[in-house]
Order: structure tokens, then sequence, then C-alpha cells
């Protein structure tokens, strides 16, 4: 039996060996689809195993965040201070057992918050229970690392862990379209200056991955390993924090130094209530949340309780998060606000809505 393990660390050694210059730089490329290449052979073979102990989320709320780290970095104190749980809190590793959810109201929003058990170097490929923890994070919207700010090097492990359990945090989905055909060889074409990755690189990565007849059209300036996430069309694109904890034990020169190494985007302390309510407004701003206020026809607009919405977000959308049959038997929206030229433009089910937007729709 292959053990995928070894060899994923044998290249990965290789690549880490291996000086980054223009002559390397296409021998790179190639090591990096064949370490993806391996990865994605051990998780099928991890997923026939099947069985287990898995964890059961009901997602509630506008959105769920998991909180990730290891264990005892302060996940279950914060989650009880960020919402109404009862999580238990422990000096000691692996307090948290299970999976718990607490609610965080903030600006109408909720947001439910999950508290899971500290994952470690390995989980991505099922030691402990990190496999079933990652695959709560894939089913989330955002991830906030928590990271004791005695221990910084633990950033670098678990975001491997996530990024190896094929989740790409505050990274958007690559400009790139791949059409395979039955001959011709492949053709890449460019609308973009390519810095990172040659069209030598990108077609030994795509044979790698036994494509051998393709057209590809590259509309922005991505990595080779950027190039390999969309090859394998299985990457889940969600937004992160870095947040330091524990920073009542630490010196302010400490706290200075580490924020800026691992670029985190804020301090808290859940013992004395340090920097709780801006962690909950950049969770708020992170999750790209937006206010759009509903009418009934022939009344006036509920701008009370807004309907909490992603950026992004139509008419279509709003429908399905009132009611089920309003997308299937709609009319038009009628919009005030940002988005519309003049109050009460009548639009269609696609239309993008913006914050401070109120819709009226219509139903035949």
């Amino acid at each position: 039996m292959v053990d995928y393990a070894a060899r994923i660390k044998e290249l990965e050694d290789e690549l880490r060996n291996t000086a980054y210059n223009k002559r390397t730089q296409h021998s790179i490329g190639l090591l990096k689809a064949k370490i993806s290449r391996t990865r994605e052979k051990a998780q099928a073979r991890a997923s026939k195993g099947g069985g287990g102990y898995t964890y059961s989320v009901r997602k509630s709320g506008d959105a769920s965040v998991v909180l990730v780290g290891y264990p005892s970095v302060g996940k279950s104190t914060l989650l009880n201070e960020l919402t109404n749980a009862d999580s238990e809190i422990g000096e000691y590793a692996f307090t948290t057992l299970d999976v718990v959810p607490g609610l965080l109201e903030y600006k109408h929003a909720q947001i439910q918050v999950l508290d899971v058990p500290g994952i470690l170097k390995g989980a991505a490929i099922g030691k402990g229970r990190g496999k079933e923890v990652l695959s709560v994070i894939r089913n989330a919207n955002m991830v906030l690392f928590l990271i004791d700010v005695k221990q910084p090097k633990h950033y670098k492990i678990l975001f491997k862990e996530v990024y190896d359990s094929n989740m790409r945090v505050n990274q958007r989905k690559p400009d790139v379209k791949i059409i395979k055909k039955a001959r011709g060889g492949i053709h890449i074409g460019t609308t973009v200056k390519l810095t990172h990755l040659t069209k030598k690189t990108a077609e030994t990565i795509l044979r790698e991955f036994k494509i051998s007849n393709a057209d590809v059209v590259i509309r922005s300036n991505i990595t080779p390993d950027q190039f390999i996430d969309v090859i394998e069309n299985n990457k889940h694109y969600i937004p992160g924090l870095i947040v330091l904890t524990k920073v009542d034990l630490a010196t302010d020169a400490t706290i200075s130094r580490v924020k800026k190494s691992l670029k985190a985007d804020i301090s808290v302390s859940s013992k004395n209530h340090h920097n709780i309510e801006k962690l909950k407004e950049l969770m708020y701003k992170k999750l790209d949340f937006i206010s759009v206020f509903c009418k009934e026809i022939g009344k006036k607009a509920d701008m009370d309780v807004p309907l909490i919405m992603y950026k992004g977000s139509t008419a279509r959308d709003v429908c399905n998060k009132l009611h089920k049959d309003f997308a299937k038997n709609f009319k038009c929206v009628k919009v005030w606000g940002p988005s519309g030229k003049f109050p009460g433009q009548r639009l269609g089910i696609k239309h993008v809505l913006k914050d401070g937007d109120v819709v009226e729709i219509h139903t035949r």
C-alpha cells in the first residue's frame, strides 16, 4: 500500500530545498502539481474508509463562523464572551470534545459561532478528529484563527492544515476558464501579463493532471498553486481573521511584534474583555453584510429591522430568504435606494442590491 503521507513529505522537502528562480520555476510548478495529486489520492483513500466519528451541526442565522485553534488557546472562553453559549472552560488541553454553537446578535445580524475541538499538525490527513473538524470549517462562512500570543508558530501549522483541506482563506477564485476537448492539444491564451506562471509550466501542470487537450483562457495574474486550484475545482473560498488571544499575559512589545509578524487583525483578552466589541465589528465587516429593508405593497417600509444579506446579493436571493415561493412567482421588484436609478424603479430578479436599499417584491 502506498504511504501517501511519506510521499507528500518527500515532495514537500524537495520543494522546500529548491531555490526559486527563472530556471527552477518550471520544476517547482511540477512539484506542486505532484504534491496536490498525491494529497488528492490520500484524501480519496481516507474518504473510502467511511465510518468513524462525525460532527453534525445545523446551520442557523445569517452566517456561521468557526473558531479554529490549538487546544487551550481560549476558544471556549471567547465563544462565551461573543455569544450566549455555555461552553466548558478548563486550563487543560482538549476541553471541547464536540462542536459547541453560540449565537452572536450584532447590528441585527444573527451570526452562529462554533467552538470546535482544537486541531493539530496532521489534521488534514485525519490526526485526532482533524478531518471532521475541518469539514465543519468547510461548511462555514468565515474562519477565525485563534493564536496564543506566546505561540505564534501555531498559525503556520493551522493555516497549512486548513489549506491542505482545500480551503482558501481570504482568496478570490481565479478568473481562469478551462475547456477540455477531444483532440487538438493544449492552447493557452491570456488577457493579462503573467509574472508567476509561464505557459510552459501551465501546460506541464495540465499534463500532470492527465489533461492533454484543452483550451485555456487566463484572465488574472495567477500562481502555479492557483492554477492547480482551478484544475481541481474543489476549493472553498472563505474569509478569515487572525486573532491573538491571551494578550493579558504578554507585554505590549510582545503583542506588537507578534501582531506585525503574523499580520494579525486584532488582539483580544477574554479575561478582561479587551477588544471584544471591536472583534464583533470586524466579524460583521469581514462577512460583507448589507442591510436591505422590506416594504409591503401599499405600506411604509420597515426601517427598524433590516434583512441581512451578503454584498452582491440579487432580488432572487432576497426572495429565497423571505419565502421559497417568491422566486417561483416573481413578477418584479420595486427598489428605492442606492441600486436604483430613481425611487420605485421596477427591476428584474437578477438585479444586484446595495446596502440601504428598500425593496418591494411583486408576485403573480
